[in-house]
Protein backbone atom coordinates (compact mmCIF):
# COMPACT_ATOMS: atom_id res chain seq x y z
CA UNK A 1 0.00 0.00 0.00
CA UNK A 2 1.35 3.13 -0.79
CA UNK A 3 1.09 6.32 1.08
CA UNK A 4 -1.68 7.83 -0.79
CA UNK A 5 -3.61 4.93 0.17
CA UNK A 6 -2.74 4.43 3.29
CA UNK A 7 -3.55 8.21 4.03
CA UNK A 8 -7.07 7.42 2.72
CA UNK A 9 -7.31 4.16 4.89
CA UNK A 10 -6.76 5.92 8.01
CA UNK A 11 -9.00 8.61 7.40
CA UNK A 12 -12.01 6.14 5.94
CA UNK A 13 -11.83 4.22 9.05
CA UNK A 14 -11.78 7.38 11.38
CA UNK A 15 -14.94 8.30 9.37
CA UNK A 16 -16.69 4.99 9.57
CA UNK A 17 -15.93 5.08 13.10
CA UNK A 18 -17.76 8.69 14.10
CA UNK A 19 -21.30 7.77 11.22
CA UNK A 20 -21.58 4.40 12.52
CA UNK A 21 -25.48 4.84 12.10
CA UNK A 22 -24.81 6.52 9.01
CA UNK A 23 -23.30 3.59 7.41
CA UNK A 24 -26.02 0.98 8.37
CA UNK A 25 -28.96 3.00 6.98
CA UNK A 26 -26.56 4.01 3.63
CA UNK A 27 -26.49 -0.08 3.43
CA UNK A 28 -30.68 -0.02 3.59
CA UNK A 29 -30.87 2.77 1.51
CA UNK A 30 -28.51 1.06 -1.76
CA UNK A 31 -31.51 -1.80 -1.58
CA UNK A 32 -33.86 0.92 -2.85
CA UNK A 33 -32.32 3.71 -4.54
CA UNK A 34 -30.03 4.32 -7.24
CA UNK A 35 -26.38 4.23 -5.50
CA UNK A 36 -28.06 4.75 -2.35
CA UNK A 37 -29.89 8.74 -2.67
CA UNK A 38 -31.26 11.07 -5.05
CA UNK A 39 -28.80 12.99 -6.11
CA UNK A 40 -25.24 12.20 -7.49
CA UNK A 41 -23.06 14.90 -6.01
CA UNK A 42 -24.06 13.70 -2.14
CA UNK A 43 -22.70 10.17 -2.18
CA UNK A 44 -19.18 10.73 -1.74
CA UNK A 45 -16.80 7.90 -0.86
CA UNK A 46 -16.91 5.48 1.06
CA UNK A 47 -20.80 7.00 1.99
CA UNK A 48 -22.17 9.79 2.86
CA UNK A 49 -23.62 10.85 6.45
CA UNK A 50 -27.30 11.17 6.90
CA UNK A 51 -28.42 14.56 8.46
CA UNK A 52 -30.75 14.21 11.23
CA UNK A 53 -31.17 18.11 11.38
CA UNK A 54 -29.59 21.74 10.28
CA UNK A 55 -29.09 25.21 11.77
CA UNK A 56 -27.32 28.17 10.78
CA UNK A 57 -23.46 26.60 9.59
CA UNK A 58 -24.09 23.23 11.07
CA UNK A 59 -25.33 20.43 10.34
CA UNK A 60 -25.68 17.20 12.04
CA UNK A 61 -25.64 13.99 11.46
CA UNK A 62 -27.90 11.17 12.83
CA UNK A 63 -24.60 10.13 15.29
CA UNK A 64 -25.11 13.29 16.74
CA UNK A 65 -21.34 15.33 15.12
CA UNK A 66 -21.89 18.44 14.42
CA UNK A 67 -20.49 19.53 10.76
CA UNK A 68 -19.83 23.40 9.93
CA UNK A 69 -21.37 22.76 6.31
CA UNK A 70 -20.17 24.84 3.53
CA UNK A 71 -22.51 22.88 0.95
CA UNK A 72 -25.55 24.78 2.65
CA UNK A 73 -28.24 23.38 0.36
CA UNK A 74 -26.15 23.64 -3.06
CA UNK A 75 -25.53 27.16 -2.28
CA UNK A 76 -28.60 27.92 -2.04
CA UNK A 77 -28.38 28.67 1.83
CA UNK A 78 -27.13 32.62 1.73
CA UNK A 79 -28.28 33.15 5.41
CA UNK A 80 -27.77 29.63 7.23
CA UNK A 81 -29.31 26.88 7.57
CA UNK A 82 -33.31 27.53 8.49
CA UNK A 83 -32.66 31.22 9.06
CA UNK A 84 -35.31 32.60 11.83
CA UNK A 85 -36.70 35.28 9.04
CA UNK A 86 -37.34 32.19 7.26
CA UNK A 87 -38.54 30.14 10.46
CA UNK A 88 -40.94 32.98 11.77
CA UNK A 89 -42.42 33.47 7.83
CA UNK A 90 -43.15 29.12 7.85
CA UNK A 91 -44.91 29.67 10.89
CA UNK A 92 -47.31 31.95 9.05
CA UNK A 93 -48.53 29.25 7.18
CA UNK A 94 -52.02 27.94 7.32
CA UNK A 95 -52.69 24.33 5.07
CA UNK A 96 -56.64 25.16 4.50
CA UNK A 97 -55.45 28.40 2.81
CA UNK A 98 -53.31 26.87 0.17
CA UNK A 99 -49.90 26.80 1.94
CA UNK A 100 -49.60 23.23 0.22
CA UNK A 101 -49.65 22.95 -3.38
CA UNK A 102 -53.11 23.98 -4.62
CA UNK A 103 -52.38 24.11 -8.18
CA UNK A 104 -53.75 27.31 -8.29
CA UNK A 105 -51.89 31.07 -8.98
CA UNK A 106 -50.94 33.01 -5.87
CA UNK A 107 -50.33 36.81 -5.08
CA UNK A 108 -46.92 35.33 -3.99
CA UNK A 109 -45.39 34.52 -7.28
CA UNK A 110 -46.21 38.39 -8.60
CA UNK A 111 -44.89 39.49 -5.42
CA UNK A 112 -41.77 37.60 -6.14
CA UNK A 113 -41.42 38.31 -9.76
CA UNK A 114 -41.87 42.26 -8.94
CA UNK A 115 -38.96 42.06 -6.63
CA UNK A 116 -36.53 40.01 -8.72
CA UNK A 117 -37.20 42.54 -12.14
CA UNK A 118 -37.22 45.34 -10.09
CA UNK A 119 -33.60 44.41 -9.10
CA UNK A 120 -32.80 44.21 -12.49
CA UNK A 121 -34.34 46.98 -14.00
CA UNK A 122 -34.81 46.38 -17.53
CA UNK A 123 -37.67 47.24 -19.93
CA UNK A 124 -39.70 45.22 -21.92
CA UNK A 125 -38.67 41.71 -19.63
CA UNK A 126 -40.68 39.21 -17.87
CA UNK A 127 -40.11 35.88 -15.47
CA UNK A 128 -41.56 32.89 -15.22
CA UNK A 129 -40.98 30.48 -12.39
CA UNK A 130 -40.21 26.44 -12.52
CA UNK A 131 -38.72 24.01 -10.51
CA UNK A 132 -35.46 23.36 -10.79
CA UNK A 133 -32.26 24.83 -12.52
CA UNK A 134 -32.05 22.00 -15.06
CA UNK A 135 -35.27 22.93 -16.33
CA UNK A 136 -34.97 26.35 -16.20
CA UNK A 137 -31.69 26.15 -18.28
CA UNK A 138 -33.87 23.80 -20.82
CA UNK A 139 -36.41 26.40 -21.82
CA UNK A 140 -34.11 29.04 -21.93
CA UNK A 141 -32.16 27.01 -24.58
CA UNK A 142 -35.73 26.31 -26.70
CA UNK A 143 -36.36 29.37 -26.38
CA UNK A 144 -33.32 30.28 -27.93
CA UNK A 145 -33.35 27.51 -30.83
CA UNK A 146 -37.42 28.62 -31.24
CA UNK A 147 -36.63 32.59 -31.09
CA UNK A 148 -33.28 32.18 -33.74
CA UNK A 149 -34.29 29.48 -35.84
CA UNK A 150 -31.33 27.88 -35.53
CA UNK A 151 -30.18 24.55 -33.43
CA UNK A 152 -26.19 25.16 -32.35
CA UNK A 153 -25.73 26.10 -28.51
CA UNK A 154 -22.36 27.61 -27.37
CA UNK A 155 -21.31 26.74 -23.85
CA UNK A 156 -18.54 26.65 -21.71
CA UNK A 157 -16.00 24.27 -21.06
CA UNK A 158 -16.68 23.17 -17.34
CA UNK A 159 -19.61 25.12 -17.18
CA UNK A 160 -22.77 23.20 -15.50
CA UNK A 161 -26.21 23.81 -16.21
CA UNK A 162 -28.42 20.92 -14.74
CA UNK A 163 -28.88 17.43 -16.13
CA UNK A 164 -30.69 19.02 -19.63
CA UNK A 165 -29.10 16.77 -22.42
CA UNK A 166 -29.25 20.34 -24.34
CA UNK A 167 -26.28 20.86 -21.95
CA UNK A 168 -24.51 17.35 -21.41
CA UNK A 169 -21.57 18.39 -22.99
CA UNK A 170 -18.16 19.49 -21.51
CA UNK A 171 -18.51 19.48 -18.11
CA UNK A 172 -16.04 17.34 -16.91
CA UNK A 173 -12.35 17.08 -18.16
CA UNK A 174 -11.35 14.28 -19.87
CA UNK A 175 -7.59 13.67 -20.23
CA UNK A 176 -6.87 14.83 -23.65
CA UNK A 177 -10.23 15.07 -24.83
CA UNK A 178 -10.35 17.90 -22.33
CA UNK A 179 -14.09 19.33 -22.32
CA UNK A 180 -15.40 18.39 -25.76
CA UNK A 181 -16.61 14.58 -24.58
CA UNK A 182 -20.83 14.28 -23.89
CA UNK A 183 -20.81 13.47 -19.79
CA UNK A 184 -23.91 10.51 -20.40
CA UNK A 185 -24.91 7.92 -22.86
CA UNK A 186 -28.74 8.36 -24.34
CA UNK A 187 -27.97 11.91 -25.75
CA UNK A 188 -29.18 12.10 -29.64
CA UNK A 189 -26.30 12.73 -31.75
CA UNK A 190 -27.29 15.43 -33.46
CA UNK A 191 -27.78 17.39 -30.03
CA UNK A 192 -24.21 16.42 -29.25
CA UNK A 193 -22.50 17.86 -32.46
CA UNK A 194 -24.87 21.24 -31.76
CA UNK A 195 -23.28 21.93 -28.88
CA UNK A 196 -20.14 23.87 -28.96
CA UNK A 197 -17.21 24.08 -26.15
CA UNK A 198 -15.74 27.13 -25.95
CA UNK A 199 -12.93 28.65 -23.10
CA UNK A 200 -14.17 30.74 -20.19
CA UNK A 201 -12.08 34.52 -20.33
CA UNK A 202 -10.68 33.38 -23.94
CA UNK A 203 -11.80 36.63 -26.09
CA UNK A 204 -9.76 35.04 -29.17
CA UNK A 205 -11.14 32.18 -29.14
CA UNK A 206 -14.65 33.21 -28.46
CA UNK A 207 -14.15 35.36 -31.56
CA UNK A 208 -13.07 32.06 -33.78
CA UNK A 209 -15.91 30.13 -32.83
CA UNK A 210 -18.38 33.05 -33.47
CA UNK A 211 -16.18 33.56 -37.45
CA UNK A 212 -17.00 29.89 -37.83
CA UNK A 213 -20.51 29.13 -36.61
CA UNK A 214 -22.01 32.86 -35.74
CA UNK A 215 -25.07 32.60 -38.54
CA UNK A 216 -25.69 29.38 -36.91
CA UNK A 217 -25.63 29.61 -33.03
CA UNK A 218 -29.03 30.20 -31.59
CA UNK A 219 -27.52 31.12 -27.74
CA UNK A 220 -24.04 31.47 -26.19
CA UNK A 221 -24.86 30.32 -22.50
CA UNK A 222 -22.41 30.94 -19.87
CA UNK A 223 -22.01 31.85 -16.08
CA UNK A 224 -20.81 35.10 -15.33
CA UNK A 225 -19.04 33.38 -12.44
CA UNK A 226 -17.56 30.04 -13.08
CA UNK A 227 -19.84 27.57 -10.61
CA UNK A 228 -18.44 23.58 -10.14
CA UNK A 229 -15.67 24.56 -13.16
CA UNK A 230 -13.92 26.44 -10.64
CA UNK A 231 -15.39 29.53 -8.76
CA UNK A 232 -13.33 32.42 -11.19
CA UNK A 233 -15.43 35.43 -12.21
CA UNK A 234 -15.38 36.50 -15.85
CA UNK A 235 -13.33 39.35 -16.84
CA UNK A 236 -15.26 42.38 -17.51
CA UNK A 237 -14.23 42.24 -21.24
CA UNK A 238 -15.03 38.60 -21.74
CA UNK A 239 -18.38 39.32 -21.07
CA UNK A 240 -18.65 42.46 -22.89
CA UNK A 241 -17.08 40.44 -25.77
CA UNK A 242 -19.92 37.67 -25.17
CA UNK A 243 -22.59 40.24 -25.64
CA UNK A 244 -20.98 42.06 -28.61
CA UNK A 245 -20.49 39.17 -30.17
CA UNK A 246 -23.91 37.01 -30.10
CA UNK A 247 -25.79 41.06 -30.92
CA UNK A 248 -23.37 41.09 -34.33
CA UNK A 249 -24.18 37.64 -34.76
CA UNK A 250 -28.10 37.56 -34.39
CA UNK A 251 -27.38 34.77 -31.37
CA UNK A 252 -28.75 35.18 -27.82
CA UNK A 253 -26.20 35.64 -24.69
CA UNK A 254 -28.27 33.61 -21.91
CA UNK A 255 -26.41 34.33 -18.23
CA UNK A 256 -27.04 30.99 -15.91
CA UNK A 257 -27.20 32.84 -12.66
CA UNK A 258 -28.53 30.08 -10.35
CA UNK A 259 -25.87 30.33 -8.03
CA UNK A 260 -24.76 33.74 -8.50
CA UNK A 261 -28.43 35.37 -8.66
CA UNK A 262 -28.67 37.57 -5.31
CA UNK A 263 -25.38 36.03 -3.70
CA UNK A 264 -23.08 39.10 -4.68
CA UNK A 265 -25.04 41.77 -4.59
CA UNK A 266 -29.69 42.30 -3.88
CA UNK A 267 -29.85 41.33 -8.01
CA UNK A 268 -28.19 39.24 -10.69
CA UNK A 269 -24.07 39.71 -11.08
CA UNK A 270 -24.72 40.87 -14.40
CA UNK A 271 -25.75 44.57 -12.69
CA UNK A 272 -22.22 44.39 -11.59
CA UNK A 273 -20.64 44.33 -14.86
CA UNK A 274 -23.40 46.66 -16.49
CA UNK A 275 -24.97 43.80 -18.89
CA UNK A 276 -28.41 43.28 -19.98
CA UNK A 277 -28.45 39.40 -21.71
CA UNK A 278 -31.02 38.25 -23.52
CA UNK A 279 -32.13 35.65 -21.07
CA UNK A 280 -31.48 34.76 -17.39
CA UNK A 281 -31.53 31.84 -15.38
CA UNK A 282 -32.51 32.02 -11.57
CA UNK A 283 -32.66 29.64 -8.92
CA UNK A 284 -31.15 28.58 -5.44
CA UNK A 285 -31.84 31.56 -3.46
CA UNK A 286 -34.76 32.91 -5.05
CA UNK A 287 -36.67 30.30 -3.51
CA UNK A 288 -36.05 30.63 0.65
CA UNK A 289 -34.42 27.10 0.68
CA UNK A 290 -37.67 25.48 -1.87
CA UNK A 291 -37.67 23.87 -5.32
CA UNK A 292 -37.58 27.35 -7.02
CA UNK A 293 -35.78 28.18 -10.48
CA UNK A 294 -36.95 31.23 -12.71
CA UNK A 295 -36.41 32.07 -16.44
CA UNK A 296 -36.34 35.85 -16.85
CA UNK A 297 -35.32 37.96 -20.69
CA UNK A 298 -36.80 39.80 -22.93
CA UNK A 299 -40.66 39.57 -22.87
CA UNK A 300 -40.82 38.36 -26.78
CA UNK A 301 -38.81 35.94 -26.23
CA UNK A 302 -40.10 34.21 -23.47
CA UNK A 303 -43.86 34.53 -25.07
CA UNK A 304 -42.31 31.88 -26.68
CA UNK A 305 -41.96 33.48 -30.75
CA UNK A 306 -40.73 31.26 -33.30
CA UNK A 307 -38.41 32.36 -36.11
CA UNK A 308 -40.51 32.39 -39.45
CA UNK A 309 -44.11 32.21 -37.73
CA UNK A 310 -43.23 28.33 -37.27
CA UNK A 311 -45.65 28.61 -33.93
CA UNK A 312 -44.64 28.65 -30.70
CA UNK A 313 -42.25 27.42 -27.60
CA UNK A 314 -43.83 25.89 -25.09
CA UNK A 315 -42.85 26.85 -22.10
CA UNK A 316 -45.40 25.88 -19.19
CA UNK A 317 -43.28 25.56 -16.08
CA UNK A 318 -44.30 22.32 -14.38
CA UNK A 319 -46.75 21.02 -11.55
CA UNK A 320 -45.04 22.60 -8.80
CA UNK A 321 -44.14 26.21 -10.71
CA UNK A 322 -44.74 28.97 -8.31
CA UNK A 323 -45.88 27.12 -5.31
CA UNK A 324 -47.48 29.30 -2.93
CA UNK A 325 -45.18 28.33 0.07
CA UNK A 326 -41.75 28.31 -2.27
CA UNK A 327 -43.02 31.76 -3.43
CA UNK A 328 -43.72 33.52 -0.27
CA UNK A 329 -40.32 32.10 1.20
CA UNK A 330 -38.44 33.34 -1.43
CA UNK A 331 -40.03 36.44 -1.58
CA UNK A 332 -38.62 36.33 2.05
CA UNK A 333 -35.61 35.93 1.47
CA UNK A 334 -34.97 38.30 -1.29
CA UNK A 335 -36.78 40.84 0.45
CA UNK A 336 -34.36 40.96 3.66
CA UNK A 337 -31.51 40.70 1.37
CA UNK A 338 -32.65 43.64 -0.58
CA UNK A 339 -33.74 45.71 3.22
CA UNK A 340 -30.14 44.64 4.44
CA UNK A 341 -27.86 44.60 1.60
CA UNK A 342 -25.18 47.11 2.73
CA UNK A 343 -23.76 45.00 5.71
CA UNK A 344 -25.21 41.30 4.51
CA UNK A 345 -22.71 41.40 1.29
CA UNK A 346 -20.13 43.37 2.98
CA UNK A 347 -20.10 40.88 5.89
CA UNK A 348 -19.92 37.91 2.79
CA UNK A 349 -17.54 39.44 0.54
CA UNK A 350 -14.92 40.00 4.21
CA UNK A 351 -15.50 36.78 5.35
CA UNK A 352 -14.91 35.15 2.09
CA UNK A 353 -11.55 36.92 1.47
CA UNK A 354 -10.52 36.73 4.89
CA UNK A 355 -11.36 32.03 4.58
CA UNK A 356 -9.27 32.17 1.63
CA UNK A 357 -6.29 33.91 2.36
CA UNK A 358 -6.13 32.05 6.19
CA UNK A 359 -6.66 28.97 4.49
CA UNK A 360 -4.13 28.91 2.32
CA UNK A 361 -1.61 30.23 4.73
CA UNK A 362 -2.56 27.13 6.75
CA UNK A 363 -1.09 24.98 4.01
CA UNK A 364 1.63 27.51 3.50
CA UNK A 365 2.65 26.78 7.03
CA UNK A 366 3.05 22.88 6.18
CA UNK A 367 5.39 23.89 3.10
CA UNK A 368 2.19 22.57 0.73
CA UNK A 369 1.50 24.91 -2.42
CA UNK A 370 -2.16 25.56 -2.27
CA UNK A 371 -4.24 28.06 -3.60
CA UNK A 372 -7.98 29.18 -3.37
CA UNK A 373 -10.32 30.54 -6.31
CA UNK A 374 -13.51 32.38 -5.41
CA UNK A 375 -11.86 36.05 -5.84
CA UNK A 376 -13.53 38.63 -7.23
CA UNK A 377 -12.52 41.29 -9.84
CA UNK A 378 -12.37 44.73 -11.10
CA UNK A 379 -16.56 44.00 -11.71
CA UNK A 380 -17.02 41.44 -8.82
CA UNK A 381 -16.10 43.46 -5.39
CA UNK A 382 -16.03 40.52 -3.19
CA UNK A 383 -16.86 36.84 -2.75
CA UNK A 384 -18.34 33.99 -0.28
CA UNK A 385 -17.26 31.37 -2.08
CA UNK A 386 -14.10 29.78 -1.98
CA UNK A 387 -12.25 26.05 -3.74
CA UNK A 388 -9.30 25.00 -2.12
CA UNK A 389 -6.56 23.70 -5.28
CA UNK A 390 -3.39 22.14 -5.18
CA UNK A 391 -1.54 23.42 -8.16
CA UNK A 392 1.71 21.01 -9.73
CA UNK A 393 2.75 24.11 -11.85
CA UNK A 394 2.96 28.36 -11.33
CA UNK A 395 -0.39 29.10 -14.06
CA UNK A 396 -2.79 30.81 -13.70
CA UNK A 397 -6.22 30.58 -13.16
CA UNK A 398 -8.64 31.72 -15.50
CA UNK A 399 -10.51 28.82 -16.64
CA UNK A 400 -12.18 25.16 -15.77
CA UNK A 401 -8.86 23.79 -17.52
CA UNK A 402 -6.63 25.57 -15.36
CA UNK A 403 -8.93 23.75 -12.19
CA UNK A 404 -9.62 20.63 -13.76
CA UNK A 405 -6.47 19.15 -15.72
CA UNK A 406 -4.94 16.40 -13.33
CA UNK A 407 -1.35 17.65 -15.04
CA UNK A 408 -2.04 20.74 -13.66
CA UNK A 409 -3.73 20.25 -10.26
CA UNK A 410 -4.01 17.30 -7.98
CA UNK A 411 -7.62 16.76 -8.57
CA UNK A 412 -7.92 13.65 -6.42
CA UNK A 413 -6.50 15.27 -3.14
CA UNK A 414 -8.58 18.73 -3.65
CA UNK A 415 -11.82 16.11 -4.48
CA UNK A 416 -11.51 13.05 -2.67
CA UNK A 417 -8.78 13.09 0.42
CA UNK A 418 -9.37 16.58 1.46
CA UNK A 419 -13.64 15.75 2.00
CA UNK A 420 -13.15 12.78 3.72
CA UNK A 421 -9.60 14.62 6.01
CA UNK A 422 -11.88 17.47 6.84
CA UNK A 423 -15.08 15.49 7.82
CA UNK A 424 -12.80 13.77 10.06
CA UNK A 425 -12.46 17.21 11.86
CA UNK A 426 -16.18 18.31 11.39
CA UNK A 427 -16.40 20.53 8.50
CA UNK A 428 -18.16 19.55 5.27
CA UNK A 429 -17.23 21.04 1.86
CA UNK A 430 -17.57 20.26 -1.63
CA UNK A 431 -14.70 20.55 -4.04
CA UNK A 432 -12.55 21.36 -1.44
CA UNK A 433 -14.70 24.84 -0.05
CA UNK A 434 -17.68 25.98 -0.92
CA UNK A 435 -20.46 28.68 -0.07
CA UNK A 436 -19.86 31.09 3.17
CA UNK A 437 -23.15 31.91 4.75
CA UNK A 438 -24.18 34.54 7.04
CA UNK A 439 -24.42 32.36 9.46
CA UNK A 440 -20.57 31.34 9.42
CA UNK A 441 -20.06 33.56 12.47
CA UNK A 442 -16.04 33.83 14.27
CA UNK A 443 -16.05 30.95 16.45
CA UNK A 444 -17.32 28.78 12.84
CA UNK A 445 -14.64 30.28 10.81
CA UNK A 446 -11.84 29.98 13.33
CA UNK A 447 -12.51 26.26 13.94
CA UNK A 448 -12.85 26.17 9.56
CA UNK A 449 -9.31 27.39 9.89
CA UNK A 450 -8.15 25.17 12.45
CA UNK A 451 -9.62 22.24 10.42
CA UNK A 452 -7.77 23.09 7.53
CA UNK A 453 -4.58 23.31 9.63
CA UNK A 454 -4.99 19.79 10.78
CA UNK A 455 -5.93 18.65 7.87
CA UNK A 456 -2.11 20.61 6.28
CA UNK A 457 -0.18 18.51 8.67
CA UNK A 458 -1.62 15.19 7.82
CA UNK A 459 -1.13 15.52 4.12
CA UNK A 460 2.77 16.37 5.46
CA UNK A 461 3.33 13.61 7.55
CA UNK A 462 2.11 11.24 5.18
CA UNK A 463 1.85 12.49 1.05
CA UNK A 464 4.93 15.42 1.24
Amino acid sequence: MDKTEKLVSLLEARYRKKTRKSLILYREAQKVLVRGGSHSIRLFSPYPFFMASAGGPYVRDLDGNDFIDYWQGHYANVLGHNPDVLKAEFRRFDPERGSLHTGFEGESQVRLAELIMSRLGYKDHKIRFTTSGALAAMSAVMLAQAYTGREKLLKVGGGWHGATPYLLKGVNFHGEEGFSRAESAGIPEAMLRNTLITRFNDIEHLERIFKKHGDRIAAFIVEPFLGVGGFIAATRDYLQAARRLTARHGALLVFDEIITGFRFCPGGLQTLYGLEPDITTFGKLIGGGHAVSAVEGKARILEGRAAKGKGKAKFEGGTFSSHPQYMRAGYVMLKHLVDHAGPIYAALAAAGDALRTRVEAAFRAEGIESRCTGWGNEAVPGSSLFMVNFPRTDHAFAAAEDIWDPALCDVRLKEDILKIALLVEDVNVVHGGGAISLAHGPSALDRTVEAYAATARLFKKYLF
